[in-house]
């Protein structure tokens, strides 16, 4: 029989670390802590096996299910002395989901389940005759469970909350009365009633069954979904549940609720950090309900709070607590994100996980730990995740700069962004899509911002801590965040935000400092990143351990430098038409074109041809030493031609031609599916003359930098879209005898190689016959994704959402390689090309040369190279590092 539900708590557990998969995160970190005897509340977990049988079985279960759960259930109480819907002696559950990779607030939790109109009055007699506490939990259940379960509007429970609080005259719900306590729990249920038309169920089994089902289902919710695509998790892994005895932090002074980390999650400084909340809890500390309290007396002096710390409020605790996160770190050997009750006066451990970080916290925090001898340089290669780079490639907020600060809160994610306001998340992500940049400005996020979250530059909130929603979610996105801005009032119906008696609309530009917790009215001047330390360090591990080399796309002397600064071993791809849309020659390329003879077209080339050869003398001296790919003219010819009357009037000018003639020749060169029609190698058998200047071009260059400079440049001459070895031979020929006739006129001896990009299907399957006259292949990836599936990458976005959505592409094919079918491919032309000519240089310079995932995939097919956007080259360092020690 399948063992659905696996037990842990009292010194033991079924479960272990290693079987995430099967557990999800938080179930096989609560087996682990339990194994280690360190004080968990018992419990159990239901398999992520029964989450894809729930859905291949339309919401429904395994049928042995419901005799394990209430084996499980019964465990749990003789471990702690109550029982399950026991009215004199109630045991109460938690219920939260738990999927192997973190999915912080994207899915659905209850708390305090078991709760009825009997076992409240159990709860309360339990705990010493304690109402107000049990009335509190049993509010707090009918609200979520409605919630969560029932699909009554979380705003209801807010409205009836509210609306007794402004009658009482308090703000805080722990200043509520009894009285007030039993009047809220009534018109809770009132609430529930009205809107499903059923009375609260009553029943704790019913009640387990349902939460169950919500947090299976939740799997499945928006934000999951959104959450899952943005950060690469397959639906197919599904969500365990975990069900666990409650322990309480609202039983008054003596108790209370925090999260923690064992380093510090935004600059990852060895300190313990945290915060927390006294008789509350746990979802009041990350929903930023209440403002919290920090754990240690050194944080609260260096914020300048004046509420005790948890060190000095309850010295025991902490000093217990201390020594569990220190255990927790070493032996997981890694950050940890714990959430900690106190139940008058004892701890209680509720998770522990590998903590969400910043970039520049996640490189000290991996740097620091070799240092400390806790993990290997290999280990801490793998412990940065390579995207995540991209938060210290870009620019920060010049010291200098006047700067007009409006607010101060906390500094919860590191980073400097300037953006229009925007009050809701689907303001937030329609204006990106527009190309605006926003700072989305919320009171506090839930997990229904994601994707607004993801759309914005930054996030700024008037209410929360440092372990709030948004501050969490922010640093794992790498979004600047600023939270808890207490001056900042919001009023969203009017679509402004005041503050100290400054009024800003929607529409309006502010400035966020995620590391110093500022707001700043106005756009920032900004600077550029110095790319040192830790940082410098981490590299030079990843490039000790990396195979392949790591290239960069560029054609532009900042581009080129740019790459250099970053690492880049020399230019994977530099595409040639880039330069030919420059003000200073964008005509004479028309007059090209528009000649429909071969003498006017030569004529037009002899004025691009010194322009040309001063791209590439920049390039080479730039890139010295190092291989520079130049991919001959690929792009169709429409591209240049004139739109305009003006434009059509001045190529006319310079022709001395008619301008009617012109726009009939235009209107002849128009083509109806260009990306397959008389562009790339094409263009070279049509038009012999183009490619002759290019290849003049850069053999001149070569010759003058070997001239002038001394060195010696090796160029990679890349024939695009070519689909049989003829193509190649032909415009082979021509570039050799340019060679020739160069290396005569110049007196010296030149090196070159001619190759191609593999970009169709065909090529891919007669690589073995094309590497006869290829010296290299690079894999153009966007086209060959394109030409396999038919798709225009252009023109998908229309659809490709709804593909993802239905499961047709687990990733969108033009981000991340699809290894099945355009990964097949180049497996064979690699394998093709190596068997005809085993030293051929194999690379890559699609987009997926900066994708991670895609870059584990060429290093599988033993590539060379990967190639990519300059900035992303840090990246690719780091990735390509990562997949050769995960081959080894």
């Amino acid at each position: 029989m399948t063992k659905w539900v696996l037990s842990f708590g009292d010194g033991s557990a079924e479960g272990r670390a290693d079987m995430k998969n099967l557990l999800g995160g938080k179930g096989a970190n609560l087996a682990e802590m339990s194994n280690l005897g360190l004080p968990v509340p018992p419990g159990f977990t239901i398999t992520t096996e029964v989450c894809t049988y729930y859905y291949d079985h339309d919401h429904s279960y395994p049928p042995e299910l419901n005799d394990q759960v209430r084996a499980a259930v019964a465990r749990v109480g003789e471990l702690v002395g109550a029982g399950f819907g026991d009215a004199a002696n109630p045991l109460l559950v938690s219920v939260r989901s738990g999927a192997r990779a973190s999915m912080p607030g994207m899915m659905d939790t209850v708390l305090n389940l078991g709760l009825n109109d009997e076992t409240v009055e159990g709860l309360a007699n339990s705990a010493g005759g304690d109402r107000r506490f049990a009335l509190d939990s049993y509010r707090r259940f009918i609200q979520m469970y409605g919630d969560v379960v029932l699909r009554v509007d979380h705003a209801a429970f807010e409205d009836i909350l509210e609306g007794v609080k402004d009658t009482r005259g308090v703000s805080l719900d722990n200043e509520l009365s009894v009285e007030d306590l039993e009047q809220i729990v009534s018109l809770f249920k009132e609430e529930v009633e009205r809107e499903t038309g059923q009375p609260f169920p009553q029943d704790p089994e019913a009640q387990l069954w349902g939460a169950i089902g919500a947090v299976f289902s939740s799997w499945m919710n928006d934000r999951a979904r959104t959450y899952r695509r943005l950060h690469d998790i397959p639906a197919s892994w599904g969500t365990a549940v975990n069900v666990q005895a409650m322990v309480f932090g609202n039983m008054g002074e003596t108790s209370a609720t925090g999260v923690a980390f064992t380093r510090d999650p935004s600059t990852g400084e060895k300190v313990f950090f945290g915060e927390y909340l006294i008789n509350a809890q746990g979802e009041d500390v990350v929903a930023g309900i209440r403002t919290p309290q920090l754990l240690t007396k050194a944080s609260r002096e260096r914020s300048g709070e004046d509420k005790p710390s948890l060190e000095e409020a309850m010295p025991a605790v902490f000093a217990e607590l201390e020594r569990v996160y220190q255990a927790l770190e070493t032996h997981y050997r890694d950050m940890q994100d714990i959430e900690f009750t106190v139940q008058r006066g004892k701890l209680w451990m509720l998770q522990t996980r590998s903590g969400k970080r910043t970039s520049r916290a996640a490189l000290k925090i991996a740097v620091d730990m070799v240092d400390e001898g806790l993990i290997t340089e290999a280990e801490a290669i793998l412990r940065v995740e390579p995207s995540s780079l991209d938060q210290l490639l870009h620019p920060t907020l010049d010291p200098e700069a006047v700067r007009d600060v409006i607010a101060r809160g906390l500094p919860a994610s590191p980073g400097a962004a300037s953006g229009k306001i925007v009050f809701t998340a689907d303001d937030a992500e329609r204006l990106a899509k527009l190309g605006d940049k926003v700072i989305l400005v919320r009171e506090e996020t839930s997990p229904e911002d994601i994707h607004g979250m993801h759309a914005a530059e930054g996030i700024l909130t008037s209410r929360g801590g440092m372990t709030s929603h948004a501050a969490v979610v922010a640093r794992g996105m790498g979004r600047p965040c600023v939270s808890g801005a207490g001056h900042i009032r919001i009023d969203y119906r009017k679509g402004e935000m005041s503050v100290l008696g400054r009024v800003f609309n929607a529409g309006d530009v502010i400035t966020i400092d995620g590391a110093a917790g500022e707001v700043m009215a106005g756009a920032v001047a900004t600077i550029q990143p110095e790319l040192s330390g830790d940082f410098g360090r981490l590299m030079v591990w990843a490039d000790g351990h990396r195979r392949m080399k790591v290239r960069a796309n560029a054609e532009t002397p900042a581009d080129a430098r740019t790459a250099r600064e970053f690492g880049a071993e020399g230019i994977g791809l530099c595409r040639t038409e880039h330069m030919f849309f420059e003000d200073d020659r964008i005509l004479a390329v028309r007059e090209m074109i528009l000649s429909d003879r071969e003498k006017g077209r030569r004529a037009a080339l002899e004025k691009i041809l010194p322009m040309q050869r001063q791209d590439f003398v920049e390039l080479f001296g730039i890139m010295t030493g190092l291989p520079v790919t130049i991919r001959l003219l690929d792009p169709p010819l429409h591209e240049f031609l004139p739109k305009s009357d003006e434009d059509i009037q001045a190529v006319a000018d310079v022709m001395d031609a008619d301008p009617e003639h012109m726009r009939r020749r235009a209107s002849e060169l128009h083509e109806f599916n260009p990306m397959l029609g008389h562009r790339g190698c094409r263009l070279g058998i049509s038009y012999p003359e183009i490619y002759e200047m290019q290849a003049r071009a850069i053999f001149e260059a070569v010759a003058e930098v070997k001239r002038d400079a001394g060195e010696t440049v090796t160029p990679e001459i890349m024939i695009p879209l070519a689909a049989t070895r003829r193509e190649i031979d032909i415009l082979k020929a021509l570039i050799d005898r340019v060679a020739a006739e160069v290396a005569q006129a110049s007196g010296l001896e030149l090196h070159y190689l001619v190759g191609t990009m593999i970009e169709l299907p065909r090529a891919a399957l007669r690589a073995g016959e094309i590497a006869e006259s290829a010296a290299f292949f690079s894999f153009g990836t966007n086209d060959l994704t394109q030409t396999t599936f038919g798709i225009s990458r252009d023109d998908s976005a229309s659809f490709l959402d709804d593909y993802i959505e239905q499961g047709v592409f687990e990733k969108d094919p033009f981000v991340s390689l699809d290894r099945d079918g355009v990964g097949e491919l180049v497996q064979i032309a690699a394998e093709r090309g190596r068997k005809t000519r085993p030293d051929i240089k194999l690379g890559i310079c699609g987009e997926h040369g900066g994708d991670p995932s895609s870059i584990a995939f060429c290093e599988e097919v033993g590539l060379d190279y990967v190639s990519c956007s300059p900035f992303r080259v840090p990246i690719a360092r780091l990735a390509a590092a990562q997949a050769a020690i995960r081959e080894k």
